[in-house]
């Protein structure tokens, strides 16, 4: 799954203020006007701008590529427990034949069999496999996840956000984000 960026809009990355994004997945962007919005409220530094530049009549500017908040913004520590990132903690996937496509989420134990709607219980599922399993037990439909079901860390979450780049890194964006490159000596 690719999160669509149009070079044209000219996003910013936004970081943290220790020089991490604030989010790998969705990659944490603004509008090229929110970034210059936040560098006039004193709220970023620039870290890196873009060669294309914004004028009014009595101002300049180049249009940041990079910011970075000037007030560190404290992570959760548990990510919520949401449709996108039990997603994300498959790793977009259906956890019973691997398919990228039509995902919804099953109840390992089905609620029927008093299954619990928890991180430990539910996984990415394609719909002909979470139809086809219905509301059996995983040795009952002879379907077993190919991980089992946990709580994630946003840790997790974001090592898996980091497998899914957009498909438009700008080179300025490069230094702070730790894809799969190697690092030079």
């Amino acid at each position: 799954m690719t999160i669509a960026v149009s070079p044209q809009s000219l996003p910013a990355l936004v970081l943290n203020a220790d020089y991490r994004p604030l989010s790998y997945y969705p990659l944490s962007l603004w509008s090229w006007q929110d970034a210059i919005k936040a560098v006039f409220l004193d709220r970023v530094n620039i870290i890196a701008e873009y060669d294309h530049c914004v004028s009014s009549p009595s101002f300049s500017m180049r249009v940041p590529s990079v910011v970075c908040l000037k007030t560190y913004v404290q992570p959760s520590r548990n990510p919520a427990f949401t449709r996108f990132n039990v997603f994300l903690r498959d790793r977009f996937e259906c956890q019973y034949c691997g398919s990228h496509d039509d995902l919804t989420f099953d109840h390992v134990i089905p609620r029927a069999h008093g299954g619990e709607t928890t991180w430990e219980n539910v996984v990415a599922a394609c719909s002909p496999c979470n139809l086809r399993k219905g509301s059996k037990l995983p040795k009952q439909a002879g379907m077993f996840p190919a991980q089992k079901p946990y709580q994630p860390t946003v840790q997790d979450l974001h090592n898996n956000g980091r497998l899914f780049p957009p498909n438009y890194l700008h080179d300025s964006w490069l230094d702070y984000l730790y894809w799969d490159s190697e690092l030079q000596p």
